[in-house]
């Protein structure tokens, strides 16, 4: 395949750009949340994606203004929606609740008249809709919460990035799902590496490692498409892989902290243990290093593969000290000696997944504008990056990545469930597999 000029080159893509601040399980102290914003205008709340993530969405959205409502639901799948409504309406009284009949929309394309009949929009289907989503959102005035990654090719990239400028023209706010950023450990010690506690950044290591998800068996009245949809994880132009679909949060820590986005990538990757006809195409580990211009070198860890250690941090060496993090609330900072700087105490911490909607709503009714996506498509292309070197088995920089012809997801609205997805298995049931050495991204 050839590549394409164009002037998105790295230099231009990072250019001027804030890496400032910014759950799939609902956890006892998100519900126990109480309602900390009020003001006199009802806010018209719909979700697009009514999966366990896109519940817990609304669950904390519901809970971070006292004045909001759910009006609009929307899923490809009609049993996934009214499962949505029945865990939301125990609980949520009435009040909160005014999905009527006509506003529960299923199918492809459902997503338009959810968000026609919306004031903020939660857009949390699998991530290869998130561009087309996000897009009419903003064309629509529309203030929006959208879970990572928000694309699974560089044509969705760009498209984020397009809409992401209309949303700061029209002053929406756009928060995305990379939680870190609105958590109190990860402030803070995001804050003391911007004041030199550490150092220059000239190391670091971000893993995601565990024994994966679930597996959802093909059933026999099922398409092609409905498997696919139904089992999305294991498909890259609907799900980008598990390097994209979870890891990214690790890398955009990396990328956050650093302060601006690799020029380059190279790593190794493949399918040793979730190799089944059940499990797609995608790989079970991936292993990439990050280079940045200012000379930091990143080592990325992700894997899928039961009985394994399990760890999911990051751990930075600066000229002066060492940092340390996770998403359970850990953060510690130490001189190399292992002198102390600091230990985070997260024992009143709030949910950061509570946090990213209180701070949506607050900035809403304080006519604030906090613009993630930006932000967001950059760091799914850190990922997307990452999984190309680990395909290819080939260092690949960020301008060649950028210049790709690289289209996997389908306009949404032309499909159906006959609709033969973008990739097929073979006589055998088998998927085409990526073989470094032999996939190409040039």
């Amino acid at each position: 395949m050839h590549q394409k000029k164009n002037n998105l080159s790295r230099r231009n893509f990072v250019k001027g750009s804030s890496l400032a601040a910014g759950g799939l399980i609902l956890t006892p102290s998100l519900l126990t949340a109480s309602p900390i914003f009020n003001n006199a205008k009802k806010l018209k709340l719909a979700v697009v994606g009514c999966g366990g993530r896109g519940t817990g969405a609304v669950s904390q959205a519901l809970r971070a203004d006292q004045n909001v409502e759910l009006v609009a639901m929307a899923d490809a799948f009609s049993d996934r929606l009214e499962n949505a409504y029945i865990s939301l309406s125990k609980m949520f009284q009435t009040g909160k609740l005014n999905v009527k009949p006509s506003h529960k929309f299923v199918g492809f394309g459902s997503y338009k008249k959810a968000i026609d009949a919306a004031d903020v929009v939660i857009l949390t289907t699998p991530p290869g809709f998130r561009p087309q989503h996000f897009e009419y959102a903003v064309s629509q005035g529309k203030h929006v919460f959208m879970e990572k990654p928000v694309a699974t090719d560089v044509a969705g990239i760009k498209k984020v990035l397009e809409a992401a400028k209309v949303a700061k023209a029209k002053k929406l706010n756009a928060v995305v799902g990379l939680q870190r950023r609105y958590q109190a450990s990860y402030l803070e010690t995001y804050n003391r590496i911007q004041k030199g506690d550490i150092g220059q950044i000239v190391s670091g290591q971000v893993y995601w490692n565990g024994a994966g998800v679930w597996v959802r068996p093909r059933e026999t009245a099922q398409t092609e498409m409905e498997y696919q949809m139904r089992n999305w994880y294991y498909f890259n132009w609907i799900c980008g892989d598990h390097i994209l679909e979870q890891h990214i949060h690790n890398i955009d820590v990396a990328n956050w902290f650093i302060g601006g986005y690799p020029i380059k990538a190279s790593g190794t990757g493949g399918r040793e243990v979730r190799k089944g006809k059940d499990h797609g195409h995608i790989f079970d580990h991936h292993v990439v290093e990050f280079k940045y211009e200012n000379g930091a070198i990143i080592s990325s860890q992700c894997r899928h593969q039961p009985g394994t250690k399990t760890r999911v941090d990051e751990y930075f060496q600066g000229t002066l000290a060492t940092s340390y993090t996770d998403g359970g609330g850990s953060a510690r900072l130490k001189k190399y000696d292992g002198t102390s700087i600091y230990n985070h105490n997260n024992e009143n911490d709030i949910n950061p997944y509570q946090q990213e909607l209180n701070r949506l709503f607050k900035s809403i009714r304080n006519g604030e504008v906090i613009s993630d996506a930006e932000n967001g498509a950059k760091s799914t292309m850190t990922a997307i990056l990452g999984r190309m070197a680990t395909y290819s088995g080939k260092e690949i920089t960020w301008d060649q990545a950028m210049a790709f012809e690289h289209k996997l997801v389908p306009d949404e609205d032309a499909l159906t469930f006959d609709s033969v997805p973008p990739v097929i298995p073979d006589e055998f049931g088998n998927y085409p597999i990526p073989i470094p050495g032999k996939t190409n991204f040039s």
